[in-house]
């Protein structure tokens, strides 16, 4: 982006503002060290306040202002949120839900994503913008809409039926083809013309699973043919400028490894719960996650709350020093800049209590100190910017695997992909052990340990790709109910897991899904016991031995926990979900089978990432703890952000933060 800081900086509405306060704006953005800010996100109403009317004289006059005052800008395309015009005239391009409302204008998002007459005036809007400010000095990176899927995800309106048949068409290219991939034999479903099908609208019963299946998949790249309509104006006009668009954390709608492929820069959008004390660990986990979507590549966190946010049923503000450490955390974990919504807070409209960075009261209060104490502090650490964070451990995810475990009529509606994931990641995260997320389709080669939390859906490449990394010497761990089905939801059959039974040595021919009020036990080889719930598989050992067996239950004594050894590595298979003590457990024997090191070895409650390249290591140690820790050195560092030389070892009071170069 051309920046030669850290970003700093957010979400900028001067729209919402008299002239007047702009000049202010820009001066209190000087002294906070804002270099960013995110500019026209809902402004196209303001831009094109009737139809082909286009209103850019106010626009110019911001984008001066910021120019002059040395900050950059994110120019939005304005898209995200249609002005009452366009619904007005075109009442079918508003979206319409699977039992068949009609979402109408008062919001934001009101719009069907195949809708022609939204297209064609977002288009219209960006070619404008685009060519108004191709050249503008100010302008370092491009925002495409905003939160894609966040309000309306998918539409079932008669337009979006013919773009799914349409979609459809392209995918099978023959009704035989696609009646055997949604196996349509079943409940005569079997359709004899194109025009007979129409996307999961309301239905007496369960929908079929294969069309809900290429449902979520044409409702993803629906949305991203909106994005890839305009990315492709601004590409043509501005070459040289990055686009993104900004994502959501634990976002299912959007399949994310497709939407990075397509995005110059990857950024999110972050809302850790401060009445959550475990939110930091999910906050950790999606940095991973953006950071890994563009293969290790520094990605952006676009929006987060100076303090407390507005939509949840209790809003709690981030304590003194809170907002610092959890942007540290951001940066220490691949981002490149740190923003916030918003610049300045609302004083109308839905979120008026939303915070931001200048809040009601001014510059005379705590959370404008934190913002320009932060804003100063980043500029001491320009060092990360050419530093990467690295990771032996790989935890795979795939987000068809993850819409077809969660469609209806499964075996256990309890178990659910982000439950899984986490209860992977947070012992690793205790450990300070660094964790990639990886696409079912990627290159393990630079792992030593792949880790499946679940994979219900997979595709035969898949089973080969991790067949061959054990193979080769690699150490693998999954999790029961993977391997189930293909990529059309068909079964595979001759046991479970069929595709992956070879390579763990078992079979399981039955699954047991517990009730909700149930638990059994698994004994370790060792003779630890740790309680499971959720599931068990009942596994029938076929090369592999049993590292742990259930305790109880009509298949007590029968394994739970397998190793594999296959050519130069080994495969386990767990087949519940043991408590975290279990799991801690269980993944530590995997990472000392793999020889995989934590970060650093620090007090429980502080977090280590390590930063490097080939020359320079920085060590991001954050306390998250509630009381000071005192961290041992293994040599002299400098810490970055108080220029203190520390020898031996560090203390670090709560919700304190260090950054070492040794």
């Amino acid at each position: 982006m051309r920046l030669s800081h850290l970003a700093y900086g957010g979400d900028y509405n001067p729209e919402q503002w008299p002239e007047a306060v702009w000049e202010e704006d820009v001066r209190l953005m000087q002294e906070a060290g804002v270099n960013l800010v995110s500019l026209g996100i809902f402004a196209w109403a303001k831009l094109e306040p009737r139809p082909g009317e286009y209103d850019f004289a106010w626009l110019d006059r911001v984008m001066e202002l910021l120019h002059a005052g040395g900050i950059a800008v994110d120019l939005a395309t304005a898209t995200a949120s249609p002005p009452p015009w366009l619904s007005h005239q075109y009442p079918e391009s508003l979206p319409v839900t699977a039992d068949g409302v009609q979402l109408w204008p008062g919001g934001r998002q009101h719009y069907c994503p195949s809708s022609t007459a939204y297209r064609a005036a977002a288009q219209r809007l960006v070619r404008k913008l685009a060519e108004r400010y191709r050249d503008h000095p100010a302008l370092v990176l491009w925002h495409i809409g905003n939160e894609y899927a966040c309000h309306v995800s998918e539409c079932f309106c008669d337009e979006s039926a013919r773009a799914f048949r349409n979609w459809l068409k392209k995918r099978y290219g023959s009704l035989d083809a696609l009646n055997a991939a949604w196996g349509t034999a079943f409940w005569s479903q079997q359709y004899s013309d194109w025009e007979e099908i129409l996307p999961p609208r309301k239905a007496p019963t369960y929908p079929n699973p294969g069309q809900q299946l290429d449902w979520r998949r044409f409702s993803s790249d629906a949305l991203l043919e909106c994005f890839d309509l305009e990315r492709s104006i601004l590409r043509e006009i501005t070459p040289a400028i990055p686009a993104t668009t900004n994502f959501l954390t634990n976002f299912k709608p959007l399949n994310c490894w497709t939407w990075a492929a397509h995005e110059d820069i990857v950024s999110l959008d972050s809302y850790p719960d401060p009445a959550d004390p475990l939110a930091h660990i999910d906050a950790a986990l999606n940095y991973d996650l953006a950071r890994s979507l563009k293969g290790g590549q520094s990605w952006l966190l676009m929006e987060q709350a100076p303090s407390q946010v507005n939509w949840r049923a209790q809003n709690l503000v981030k304590r003194p020093g809170q907002m610092r450490l959890w942007s540290h955390q951001a940066v220490a974990r691949g981002a490149e800049g740190v923003l916030f919504f918003q610049w300045r807070a609302s004083r109308a409209g839905v979120e008026k209590f939303h915070s931001g960075m200048v809040p009601h009261a001014g510059a005379g209060s705590r959370t404008w100190r934190e913002v320009v104490a932060l804003g100063r502090e980043l500029r001491k650490i320009d060092a990360v910017l050419s530093t990467q964070v690295q990771a032996d451990v790989a935890i795979l995810i795939d987000w068809e695997s993850w819409w077809a475990l969660e469609l209806d009529s499964k075996p256990s509606q309890a178990v659910r992909l982000l439950d899984q994931v986490r209860s992977y990641y947070e012992p690793l995260y205790r450990r300070n052990i660094t964790v990639d997320f990886v696409a079912p389709d990627a290159d393990l080669s630079s792992y030593r340990l792949a880790l499946v939390p679940n994979l219900y859906l997979v595709r035969d490449q898949t089973a080969r790709t991790l067949e061959h990394f054990v193979t080769s010497g690699g150490i693998v761990v999954m999790s029961f109910f993977s391997g189930i089905v293909n990529e059309f939801e068909h079964i595979r059959l001759g046991g479970y897991p069929a595709p992956f039974c070879n390579l763990l040595g078992l079979r399981i021919t039955e699954f047991a899904p517990y009730a909700l009020d149930q638990q059994n036990v698994i004994i370790t080889d060792a003779g630890q016991h740790f309680p499971c719930t959720l599931w068990s598989d009942v596994i029938d050992l076929e090369g592999a031995e049993a590292l742990a067996q259930y305790g109880d239950d009509w298949y007590a004594n029968r394994p739970a926990l397998t190793r594999h050894r296959v050519g130069r590595g080994e495969a386990y298979y767990l087949g519940t979900r043991p408590n975290e003590a279990g799991m801690d457990w269980l993944l530590n024997r995997a990472c000392q089978a793999a020889s995989v090191e934590p970060a650093a070895i620090v007090p429980t409650g502080v977090e280590a990432v390590l930063r490097q390249t080939a020359d320079t290591r920085l060590l991001y140690l954050l306390n998250h703890g509630a009381t000071a820790a005192t961290i041992a050195l293994g040599a002299p560092c400098t810490d970055l952000l108080t220029d203190r030389r520390h020898i031996d070892s560090l203390t670090l009071e709560s919700q304190a933060v260090a950054v070492l170069s040794s």
